[in-house]
């Protein structure tokens, strides 16, 4: 049987209140993973780790966070923001990620806050179908 959005994010959010040591109350559907969170780049090989383990599921770390590649690009990214090239390829990379908020001013500077709970369960929501 196929799991539900409130299920895949009930086991979403117990990864992160175990990888980064939260409160249930503090993860919800719009936190950022960096900013709201708190987490740093390491936790991400953890978080990756702990949801393959979760569902069971291979998770290439460039996959769900592909963002590195994109920043060091300079055809990607000019004068701190994000070109039209580099954004087309972020969501070409990243189909799970809402980028309303951030194609109003692509600052580099914001790019972790596309790394949303939201985001990952959409991710995994992808991956489990």
């Amino acid at each position: 049987m196929a799991m539900s959005r409130d299920d895949i994010f009930n086991q979403v959010r117990d990864v992160l209140v175990d990888a980064l040591g939260l409160d249930d109350s503090d993860v919800t559907e719009d936190a950022t993973l960096m900013g709201d969170l708190g987490a740093e780049s390491i936790d991400f090989l953890d978080i990756v780790f702990r949801l393959e383990k979760e569902f069971n599921i291979k998770v290439p770390r460039e996959e769900l966070f592909p963002a590195e590649a994109v920043m060091n690009n300079p055809e990607y990214v000019s004068g701190g923001k994000v070109t039209a090239k580099g954004l087309a390829e972020l969501k070409a990379k990243m189909p799970h990620t809402d980028f309303s908020e951030f194609e109003k001013n692509p600052d580099i500077n914001k790019i972790a806050d596309l790394f949303t709970v939201s985001a990952i369960v959409n991710f995994i929501e992808g991956k489990l179908q």
